[in-house]
C-alpha cells in the first residue's frame, strides 16, 4: 500500500544539525562574555578600573569587526565544516590563555585576539542555515539556534559564579580557573565539527535522495523569488541601502545586548548579592529569553513578517530599561532589566531572517558578515559607554537611559524596512503558487 504521507526533511535536518550548532554557539558566547563574572574578582586582583574593564570587554569587537567579512567569505569558499573547526580551536585556546593575564596590556591584547579568532563564526552559522532551510522556516530555526546565547548565560552564569570561588586551587585564582575550564571545551568541539557537521545537504548521508530533492527544490524556489530583488556579487551588496540600514538596526540591538549582559553581574553585585547568588540571579532572565526567542521566531514565521517583529521586541527592551530607572527596589529593578534582555533576544530570530531575503551566494556571505561586524561594534560601544558613565557618575542610571535610546533608534530603523520586506514576501508567495 502506497504511503502518501508528505515528506518533511526539515524536522530531520533540525534534529541532526541544530543541537550541535547550539552547543557551538553556546560555548562561543560563553567564552566571549565570561569576563563579566571573572571581573567580580579579577578587576580587584589586577587593579582594573571600570573604564579599563569596559575597554577590555569591548575591544573584542574591534578584532571581530576587522576580520569578519574576509572570514565569512573564506567559509563560503572552503566549506563550513573546516572553517568553523578552525575558528573554534583558535578561540578556545585564546580564551583559556586569558587565565594568564597579568595586566592591562595582556588583557587588551588577548581580548582583541579572541575577537580576531572568533570573527566569522555567527555570520558563518547564519549563512550555513540558508544552505539547509528555505525562507518560510528560517526565523524559527534561526531563533532555535540563537537561543544558545541566552542559554549560555542561563547555564553558564551559575557555573561561572561558582568557578570564581575556586581560589587557591593548584595555586590559581577562581577567575583563572573560569577561563581555563570554559575555554578548552571549545577546542574539543572544534574537532567534533570535522566529523559531525556536513557542509551542505548534498553531502549529508543521513538524508534520502527524495529528501535532498525536496530541500534543493525549496531553496531553488527561494532563489527564484529573490532573483529580481537580490544581490549575488559581494561588492554591490555591501553598499545596498537595506544592508546599511540593517547594520544600524543591529548596532542598536547589540549595544543593548552587551551593555546589559557584560555589566549585569556587577550591577547585581553592587546591590549586595554574593558572587554565587549573582550567578543564579543573572541566569533567570536568560532562561525566559530563550523561550521568548523561540515563541517570537515561530510567530514571525507564521505571520511571514520580520521588520515589525524586530521593532516590537526592541521597544519592549526600551520599556524595561526605562522602568529599571524608575524602581529603586533592587529585585524589581532587576526584573525590569530582565524584561529588557527578553526583548533584545526576541529581536534576533526575525532580524536574521531578513538579509537572506535579498542576498544570495557570495553576496550573502559578505553582506551578513558586514551586518554582523558593524552591528557588533555595538559590543564595543555598549560596555565601554556603561563603564565610562559608571566611573564618571558613580551610577549605572544614565547608561541605562543611553541604551534605551539606542534600542529606540533600532526600532525606528527596522520599521523603515517594513514595506520592502512585505513586498518581497508577497513576491515569494506569488511564485510559490501552483501553476
Amino acid at each position: 500500500m502506497e504511503n502518501n504521507t508528505p515528506i518533511d526533511p526539515y524536522r530531520k535536518i533540525s534534529a541532526r544539525i541544530i543541537p550541535l550548532m547550539m552547543l557551538l554557539y553556546l560555548m562561543a558566547f560563553l567564552d566571549r562574555v565570561n569576563i563579566s563574572f571573572a571581573a567580580l574578582t579579577m578587576n580587584q586582583d589586577l587593579g582594573f578600573t571600570p573604564t579599563i574593564f569596559g575597554w577590555g570587554a569591548g575591544i573584542f569587537f574591534i578584532g571581530y569587526f576587522l576580520f569578519e567579512v574576509p572570514s565569512n567569505v573564506i567559509l563560503e569558499k572552503v566549506g563550513a565544516r573546516l572553517w568553523i573547526a578552525r575558528i573554534m580551536v583558535t578561540w578556545g585556546l585564546i580564551s583559556a590563555a586569558m587565565a594568564f593575564v597579568s595586566g592591562t596590556a595582556s588583557f587588551l591584547t588577548l581580548r582583541f585576539l579572541l575577537g580576531v579568532a572568533e570573527a566569522g563564526f555567527l555570520p558563518g552559522m547564519l549563512l550555513y542555515l540558508t544552505y539547509w532551510f528555505p525562507a518560510r522556516h528560517r526565523a524559527k530555526f534561526i531563533a532555535l539556534f540563537m537561543a544558545a546565547v541566552p542559554l549560555a548565560s542561563a547555564i553558564g552564569s551559575p557555573i561561572s559564579g561558582l568557578l570564581v570561588g575556586m581560589d587557591d586551587v593548584m595555586g590559581l585564582k577562581g577567575w583563572q580557573w573560569l577561563f581555563i575550564l570554559e575555554g578548552l571545551p571549545s577546542c574539543v568541539l572544534g574537532i567534533v565539527v570535522l566529523f559531525a557537521l556536513p557542509d551542505r545537504p548534498a553531502t549529508a548521508g543521513w538524508l534520502t535522495p527524495r529528501e535532498r530533492e525536496i530541500v534543493q527544490a525549496d531553496l531553488a524556489q527561494d532563489r527564484q523569488a529573490a532573483s529580481g530583488r537580490s544581490h549575488h556579487a559581494m561588492w554591490p551588496a555591501l553598499v545596498d541601502r537595506r544592508v546599511l540600514v540593517l547594520c544600524g538596526v543591529y548596532f542598536g540591538i547589540v549595544i543593548g545586548l552587551y551593555g546589559i549582559g557584560l555589566w549585569l553581574p556587577q550591577i547585581a553585585k553592587a546591590m549586595g548579592y554574593s558572587n554565587a547568588a549573582v550567578g543564579f540571579i543573572v541566569a533567570a532572565p536568560y532562561a525566559v529569553s530563550a523561550a521568548a526567542m523561540l515563541a517570537w521566531g515561530r510567530r514571525s514565521d507564521r505571520r511571514g513578517e520580520r521588520a515589525g517583529h524586530v521593532a516590537a521586541a526592541a521597544l519592549v527592551s526600551v520599556a524595561g530599561l526605562l522602568a529599571s530607572l524608575y524602581f529603586s527596589t533592587p529585585w524589581i529593578a532587576l526584573c525590569c532589566l530582565g524584561l529588557a534582555s527578553v526583548g533584545i533576544y526576541a529581536c534576533l530570530g526575525p532580524f536574521w531572517a531578513m538579509p537572506p531575503l535579498f542576498l544570495q551566494g557570495t553576496a550573502a556571505a559578505g553582506g551578513i558578515a558586514l551586518i554582523n561586524s558593524v552591528g557588533n561594534l555595538g559590543g564595543f560601544a555598549g560596555p565601554y559607554l556603561m563603564g565610562w558613565i559608571k566611573e564618571t557618575t558613580g551610577s549605572f542610571s544614565l547608561g541605562m537611559a543611553a541604551l534605551a535610546g539606542c534600542l529606540g533608534v533600532a526600532a525606528i530603523l527596522a520599521l523603515s524596512l517594513k514595506r520592502e520586506m512585505r513586498a518581497m514576501r508577497e513576491t515569494a508567495a506569488r511564485i510559490a503558487e501552483p501553476g
